[in-house]
């Protein structure tokens, strides 16, 4: 009993300090962010930081291992879905993450995060449209159209993001099921 009690609070404190340090990407970049300020923030000691991570950066590519992971089986768990069924699961996961996709989409952000997403989003738009069209997956136009697609659903949640998700999510997964929709009869009508 008194493990599950540990593992909680392990959770919510990691939690904390990645919600803290991705508040503090908003407001700086990540080399001026320290770790009193991310501790702070969280409202913990420098000791139980260091107790889960070595430094700023560690706490980062946590962050960063966790989100593509979690996108990665969310995609592959999805890709076999119709669109708009897809992007409701894509846009409630993002939801549900708000205040680290706000960092991801921030001004102060590396962009490494968002452009491992965005070859994510790619991947499975390539693998899919490959497998409709009966293609090899290195066809360069393939590419092309894979390419224009993730950067086209990663506009659409940067604007929502960037709005402070002032959109509902049903008016997003709506635009963003269409848009892609449409953009597939292009692709294979070609």
């Amino acid at each position: 009993m008194n493990e599950k009690k540990t593992d909680r609070r392990t959770l919510k404190t990691r939690k904390a300090l990645c919600d803290a340090l991705s508040e503090l990407l908003m407001e700086k970049e990540l080399h001026k962010v320290t770790v009193q300020e991310i501790a702070d923030k969280a409202d913990v000691n420098r000791v139980t930081f260091y107790k889960h991570y070595m430094d700023v950066y560690d706490l980062y590519d946590n962050i960063e291992k966790d989100v593509l992971l979690e996108m990665g089986l969310l995609i592959l768990r999805l890709e076999e879905l119709p669109s708009e069924k897809f992007f409701s699961y894509l846009i409630n996961y993002i939801d549900e993450n708000r205040t680290i996709f706000r960092m991801i989409f921030c001004p102060n952000a590396t962009w490494q995060l968002r452009n491992k997403i965005d070859k994510l989003l790619s991947g499975l738009f390539l693998k899919i449209q490959a497998e409709k069209q009966d293609s090899d997956i290195s066809d360069r136009a393939l590419n092309y159209q894979a390419y224009y697609r993730s950067h086209g659903c990663m506009s659409v949640i940067f604007k929502w993001v960037d709005s402070n998700f002032s959109d509902s999510k049903d008016f997003i997964i709506k635009l963003l099921s269409d848009l892609d929709s449409n953009t597939e009869k292009l692709i294979v009508t070609k």
